[in-house]
């Protein structure tokens, strides 16, 4: 049961409110999340360190977010999105605080390592929206929640620096993140007396096993441990980045030893996912509670296309326009920040659309819109006009980001009970295509980069034919045995 009160975006009370203090909470965790971006030469002159352990800093900012999402999917089932999402907010501000007080790379390094947890706060909302909002309002609702936190890392870099020059100083920049601190931990506690994981009268559903998602075929077995690789492969892209044929920061044994440990890692999350699935391999699901997990495989491969192009293109514009237009880095980080401004219109725009057309016909054209976008991106070079120039941007930035709410649209719609855990694995997706496009980055030329996004958007659009459009109703059982029918589109 979701409420029937209007959706009035100016409300603060009922399942607005709610929505409000999840995009709220969403905002705070990437404002921590991406503090560091906007502060780097500070950081860097400050603790002596060299550009490659700058660079390593960025790399292990992402690094555990893409575990740490799937793990919070889990927790957020099972727990409850009030305490986890309260929790992760206090909790994260330890991290956050240590890296405002370290004193050397090592000390930065692990709570930058750290603090990549915090990226996972996104699929805590989702799960809370989709509890508060009527399919026919979710993919709006949804939106919003999306497109207004992730404005945080265009927020921080736009407010921190200026805070850093009023401490002024050496030190300005730990003012500046321990002040992101402060708020992440107080707004814990705010969220926590606030909110509630359903209105009043309805019932949480959580899984019946925290450990591996559940599937309900044999096939879809086989295809959620197929669908796992790419997460592990990602991590071991990371390692091979810190490896000597990278920036040589860790050692060729380390690195050894990390790939080693994530295939034993794969090997025991496959036991899990077994142990918790074993049963439909002697007794079919009955239809009623069935659910296609190639869904959530089609969702996962748009994800990584749209937010992971979206998390690459973020980090590499303002060198991009600085490079090829010969313009100052304040002039190239104002004109590329267009691209972040986006998000406040673009995701609660795709997340309407598909509210109002259906998901997967607004899917198709937003993922053509998506190809064709990063494909003239790929032709901007010197000859351009600045302005045409910061309009493709724009334009392609829309596709990327209205492409990023209608998934999250989808996402809700598959099974409510997991909904935390297909969040997770899809937000992940997204973590997986930021570190396969940054490395892709690191040896092509600017116009290859935006073709190779291109050709996955493209790919993104194929898989997405095999997509079937959410509809009637989905079955979740009560605590009491009794099942409960919720809609999914209309009637």
């Amino acid at each position: 049961m979701t409420t029937s009160e209007k959706f009035n975006i100016f409300s603060f009370s009922g399942k607005m409110k709610t929505l409000h203090l999840s995009w709220m909470a969403f905002f705070i965790t990437f404002v921590v999340w991406f503090n560091f971006a906007p502060l780097l030469q500070a950081v860097k002159l400050s603790l002596g360190l060299t550009t490659a352990e700058i660079k390593t800093l960025l790399i292990l900012n992402v690094a555990f977010t893409i575990p740490a999402r799937v793990v919070i999917g889990m927790l957020t089932d099972k727990y409850g999105p009030r305490l986890v999402f309260s929790g992760l907010l206090i909790v994260c501000s330890v991290p956050c605080f240590m890296f405002a007080v370290s004193d050397n790379f090592v000390q930065a390094a692990i709570a930058r390592f750290a603090l990549g947890f915090i990226g996972a706060g996104f699929v805590i909302g989702i799960r809370l929206v989709s509890e508060w909002f009527p399919h026919n309002e979710l993919g709006t609702a949804e939106g919003i929640y999306g497109g207004w936190g992730n404005f945080g890392s265009a927020a921080a870099a736009f407010t921190l620096p200026t805070i850093a020059v009023m401490f002024g100083g050496d030190d300005g920049w730990r003012y500046a993140m321990g002040i992101t601190g402060v708020m992440s931990l107080l707004f814990g506690f705010v969220f926590y007396k606030n909110v509630s994981d359903t209105p009043k009268g309805s019932t949480y559903f959580r899984p019946k096993n925290l450990g591996a998602m559940e599937v309900t075929s044999v096939g879809d077995f086989f295809l959620l441990l197929i669908m796992k690789v790419p997460m592990y492969a990602a991590l071991a892209l990371l390692a091979w980045k810190l490896s000597p044929a990278g920036v040589n920061i860790l050692s060729s044994a380390v690195v050894n030893a990390i790939y080693a440990g994530l295939v034993l890692l794969y090997l025991y999350d496959s036991s899990h996912v077994w142990r918790v699935n074993k049963t439909i391999f002697s007794e079919p699901v009955p239809e009623l509670h069935r659910y296609k997990f190639k869904q959530v495989a089609v969702l996962n491969v748009l994800y990584f296309a749209t937010f992971g192009s979206e998390l690459a293109v973020v980090s590499m514009l303002p060198l991009f326009f600085s490079e090829t237009f010969e313009l100052t880095p304040v002039v190239a980080g104002m004109v590329a920040s267009a691209y972040a401004f986006m998000n406040l219109m673009s995701r609660p725009g795709g997340g309407w659309l598909s509210d109002k057309f259906g998901r997967k016909p607004t899917l198709l054209i937003l993922t053509a819109g998506l190809a064709v976008g990063y494909f003239v991106m790929g032709t901007v070079d010197s000859s351009w006009a600045v302005w045409m120039a910061v309009i493709a941007a724009m334009a392609c930035s829309f596709f990327v980001q209205s492409g990023e709410g209608a998934v999250f649209a989808a996402v809700p719609l598959i099974k409510r009970r997991m909904t935390g855990q297909i969040a997770g694995m899809t937000g992940a997706y997204g973590n997986v295509g930021a570190v396969v496009y940054l490395t892709v980055l690191a040896s092509v030329e600017y116009s290859t980069f935006f073709y190779v996004i291109a050709g996955t958007a493209v790919l993104g659009f194929v898989t997405l034919l095999f997509m079937e459009e959410p509809k009637g109703q989905i079955a979740e059982v009560n605590e009491d045995g009794t099942v409960q029918m919720i809609d999914v589109a209309k009637a």
